[in-house]
């Protein structure tokens, strides 16, 4: 029982000591010296632990501590390799799969979780200079996402101008706000820029294709032209040599039937023997007559000859 009242004893005064306002004042004194020489050495982790023991432990209002915690899990996260991974991960893109990526994130990702957290609880503090400070810082981790995200990079990239310009309007006198707000807008208006020409060239390109796609239907229309008419023109002509082929044959046929339907001559020497038969006289005396008749008429056809072939005395008369 003596024992059990002695460490009732000992809660009580354990619980005095710790509500004891002069005690904490010293407490939260030693821990800010604590944070900052650990800040200022780059042992990070340890001033995030510092820092983190002040305000959540100790409940300390400082925005300027909260902002030291802030930039402290920042350095340790932001500047880890494992950046990239981070930020998938805090916008639902990708999920580690396996143990050991587990493991080698995991406490990146609490400290991405804690300066995330503290920079946003800033954001509607009343030290303006703090409060200002923690909006850049959100401007530049919104920049660092969107050089490294495959997709909404305009949108972080319009996010973090944003966060700049509200830096500057809560303190105009934030110099790293002001030149960060600048050089963001003249990065997206050359972005612009460039995509715009990049637009105009693929309109551009588009509309070349165009004409040349026209131009070939063109010359492959007047091409399949050009060939249609040759092929008329050769139908034609094919067309026409068949219609005079087949009129020769016509006329051929004609021909050939006026001949066969044309009575044969008679030879002039058969019908003169039908007419000295017909007269009675005998037929030894009509081949007599007929030879002479012959012989008559050889005499007379060379006479003649003779006479074309001597050429006429100009000096005596036609008689």
């Amino acid at each position: 029982m003596k024992s059990f009242f002695s460490y009732i004893l000992i809660f009580t005064l354990s619980l005095v000591g710790n509500n004891d306002p002069i005690n904490k004042i010293a407490k939260a004194n030693a821990l800010k010296r604590q944070a900052k020489a650990a800040y200022e050495a780059e042992d990070f982790k340890k001033a995030v632990a510092s820092y983190s023991l002040l305000i959540d432990s100790l409940g300390v209002n400082d925005p300027r501590a909260q902002l030291n915690l802030a930039n402290a899990a920042y350095r340790i996260s932001y500047g880890s390799d494992n950046f990239d991974v981070l930020s998938d991960i805090s916008k639902g893109a990708k999920r580690v799969q396996d143990s050991a990526s587990l493991s080698a994130v995991s406490e990146e990702i609490k400290y991405f979780d804690i300066a995330d957290a503290n920079y946003r609880a800033l954001k509607e503090s009343e030290d303006i200079s703090a409060s200002s400070m923690a909006l850049n810082q959100l401007g530049v981790i919104a920049y660092r996402r969107n050089e490294i995200a495959e997709d909404d990079k305009t949108t972080l990239m319009n996010q973090a101008l944003v966060e700049f310009k509200n830096a500057l309007i809560k303190n105009p006198q934030n110099e790293q706000a002001r030149y960060n707000y600048e050089l963001l807008k003249k990065l997206i208006r050359q972005q612009q820029e460039q995509e715009q020409q990049q637009q105009d060239q693929e309109q551009k390109d588009d509309q070349n294709q165009d004409q040349q796609n026209q131009q070939d239907q063109q010359d492959q229309q007047q091409k399949q032209d050009q060939q249609q008419q040759q092929d008329q023109e050769k139908k034609e002509q094919d067309q026409q040599q068949q219609n005079e082929n087949q009129e020769q044959q016509e006329q051929e046929q004609q021909d050939q039937q006026q001949q066969e339907q044309q009575p044969q001559e008679e030879d002039p020497m058969e019908k003169l023997m039908e007419k000295l038969k017909e007269m009675n006289i005998p037929l030894e005396k009509a081949q007599m007559i007929l030879e002479a008749m012959k012989n008559n008429e050889i005499q007379y056809v060379q006479q003649k000859k003779r006479k074309a072939s001597k050429p006429r005395k100009s000096d005596k008369p036609d008689w």
